[in-house]
């Protein structure tokens, strides 16, 4: 049974894992080998917990309780000495996690499940040096951003693992409120990021092309498909539509759309202009900076409201 939990990186998706956990009551050990990111976590996570109150979703007395959980460590040994359960959430290089694989092989008890957050690398590649028996007790994880927030979390079945082993890793998940999506295959992306790139590729493409402008393109997502995939799948809505008439229209379509196999060149240019998004202050829209906290939270509260919608629909 999974009771100790220890969550490796206090970055932008460790803390909201680490929080998480023991906002559901868990005991959590969180490492960061960074001083400076170590010793903000408590006080995002606070932040983003205060805000969940000031919105009805928990309650004042879920914030100290949610903290007291959650102990950090700047040494990796210690903070999974006792672990039955650790998820990894550092930088995207197979190298690092290669090497902080090999490390947790050594450092955990022999039943302690390993886990990694990533969606991008090769999970085969990143369990490649650590020992048979611990592969058997080895997952992908994956979470999206915000943590907190976003209810999906991708958990592989590749065939290295038990069913009852699994089934523990999502029961822990259920009780801690996720929607668990098992993955059956190793392929980059898994399955909600593919979903993603597949309309986003789209979406440049028509700022690309100049069919509308980017205000106009965001509405047509948010008020058309994505006001269905807010509460029902692409394959519900396609047998409620008619595959018929799908079928159709992907033929009529799909020829004309966008498949190119690499980052759209628009991308590329706002990148080489320095213009990331939110975190430069301009993107496709602008973010002026005495309003970014502002933004995030209208954003942070949309989300909040769906999550809290979603709970009377869910089966």
């Amino acid at each position: 049974m999974i009771k100790n939990i220890s969550v490796i990186g206090a970055g932008t998706m460790g803390h909201g894992i680490a929080e998480v956990f023991a906002l559901s009551g868990y005991k959590v050990s969180l490492y960061e080998y960074s001083d400076d990111i170590r010793n903000n976590a408590k006080r995002i996570i606070e932040d983003e917990l205060v805000f969940m109150a000031e919105n009805d979703f928990i309650s004042k007395e879920d914030i100290n309780k949610t903290l007291d959980n959650i102990l950090l460590f700047s040494d990796l040994k210690d903070s999974v000495i006792s672990a039955d359960y650790v998820i990894e959430a550092i930088p995207e290089q197979i190298s690092l996690k290669q090497d902080l694989f090999k490390n947790l092989d050594e450092y955990c008890p022999s039943h302690t499940i390993l886990a990694t957050n990533t969606s991008s690398l090769s999970f085969d590649e990143i369990i490649k040096f650590i020992s048979e028996d611990r592969k058997a007790l080895s997952m992908v994880c994956h979470w999206y951003n915000p943590a907190h927030l976003m209810p999906i979390a991708e958990l592989s079945f590749f065939g290295n693992m038990s069913e009852s082993i699994y089934k523990e890793v999502e029961d822990l998940y259920i009780k801690a409120g996720k929607q668990t999506v098992k993955i059956l295959k190793d392929i980059p992306g898994l399955v909600a990021n593919r979903i993603q790139q597949a309309i986003a590729r789209e979406v440049f493409s028509l700022i690309e092309m100049g069919v509308a402008t980017p205000e106009n393109i965001d509405k047509a997502l948010k008020f058309g498909p994505a006001f269905r995939y807010a509460t029902s799948g692409q394959l519900e809505i396609a047998d409620i539509g008619g595959l018929d008439i799908w079928c159709v229209v992907g033929d009529n379509l799909l020829s004309v759309m966008d498949n190119r196999k690499d980052a759209n060149p628009l991308l590329r240019q706002k990148v080489a202009e320095h213009k990331l998004g939110m975190k430069t202050g301009e993107g496709f829209f602008e973010y002026p900076k005495e309003k970014i906290n502002e933004i995030k939270n209208k954003f942070n509260k949309k989300l909040l409201i769906q999550l809290k919608t979603s709970k009377s629909y869910i089966e």
